[in-house]
């Protein structure tokens, strides 16, 4: 029995297409700055994002850090969301790479209020850190994958711009929310001072990411990818997987969304497992199960569905991609119907 994957969107396989291109790359030196595929890809996501320049590093959690490294300095203070990739998925990182303390906040699915983050942000007294960054997330994995609404963020940023604080975008599914929203990926990130962008998750790409902002924050983020062992030589062969995205796999995001928007409405009538639909707004859906995680977890493995614990006493995450298609997400609600009966 073929197993359905809904772990992450992370577990897909390049395409023919793509595998044509990684091997057609040109290449060069990128240490050097001679990668000619790189340097494209570079442009490429600046322009997109209507940032003045980019710079391609090995995964998300390092574009993350290199941009909070850039912000702050020890002592300093990162306000985020309590749910947060930077807070839980990044190895404890803020502190142990950069001396820096994070504050979370409390949001709804993810998102916080203009009047949340004026109230976290600190007076100018030697007794507390210095407030230094606001850090949002969109789409937001632990919200449901949810979209920021264009003037939510825009309002949030203007308090973070009024307390002279810098504003980073982890972009991680940033062109989910593109594609969800119908507005371009620039809508929210020429409002930011750093965006990051990742190509290994719906994108569909091996391996990449890309930091973008102001060309003085790129040029002291190169400095810190190095710092950080993420300076890679011919690095061509894995932009050319993230162009090949980019250019190929951002459109048919829709289809993952689609296929998230079939499997809740599937889910929603399986016996035991609830589910709002209507919670769903691009490729990740959770559900309550009749039983805890974990051991739902390994009873979906032994039908064949691979899906994740969600954080919740009862919820898994099931996250739609370009492996699986609208005829493997009825067959994974049967599966699951069949799990629990």
């Amino acid at each position: 029995m073929k197993p359905i994957d809904f772990r992450s969107d992370t577990v897909t396989k390049p395409t023919p297409g793509m595998r044509r291109a990684i091997a057609d790359a040109e290449v060069g030196d990128d240490v050097y700055g001679e990668d000619p595929t790189v340097l494209r890809l570079e442009a490429r996501v600046a322009e997109r994002l209507g940032l003045e320049a980019a710079l391609f590093v090995p995964s998300g959690t390092q574009a993350n850090q290199v941009a909070i490294g850039v912000h702050c300095r020890q002592g300093d203070e990162v306000l985020t969301e309590e749910g947060s990739h930077i807070l839980h998925y990044e190895g404890g990182a803020i502190p142990a790479l950069w001396g820096v303390q994070p504050q979370p906040l409390s949001g709804e699915r993810g998102l916080l209020t203009p009047e949340s983050v004026a109230a976290a942000v600190r007076e100018d007294n030697f007794h507390y850190p210095r407030t230094r960054l606001l850090s949002l997330e969109n789409t937001h994995n632990r919200g449901c994958g949810a979209v920021w609404p264009v003037e939510r963020f825009r309002a949030v940023v203007e308090v973070a711009r009024k307390a002279g604080l810098a504003v980073h975008l982890d972009g991680a599914r940033l062109f989910n929310a593109e594609v969800a929203a119908g507005v371009p990926a620039s809508t929210w990130a020429k409002l930011t001072d750093t965006t990051s962008v990742c190509f290994s998750k719906g994108l569909g790409a091996p391996v990449g990411s890309v930091l973008a902002g102001r060309a003085e924050h790129i040029r002291e983020a190169r400095r810190l990818r190095k710092r950080l062992g993420g300076a890679m030589r011919q690095a061509g062969i894995l932009a050319a997987a993230a162009l090949y995205a980019l250019e190929h796999h951002v459109e048919r995001l829709a289809e993952d969304h689609a296929n998230a928007r079939r499997l809740a409405a599937g889910l929603a009538e399986v016996p035991g497992v609830k589910v709002e639909a209507a919670r769903v707004e691009t490729n990740m859906v959770f559900a309550e199960f009749p039983l805890p995680p974990l051991e739902a977890v390994a009873l979906l493995r032994k039908h064949g569905v691979l899906a994740s614990p969600a954080g919740g006493p009862r919820s898994l995450r099931l996250v739609t991609h370009l492996d699986l298609s609208a005829a493997d997400i009825d067959e994974a609600v049967s599966r699951i119907r069949r799990a629990l009966a």
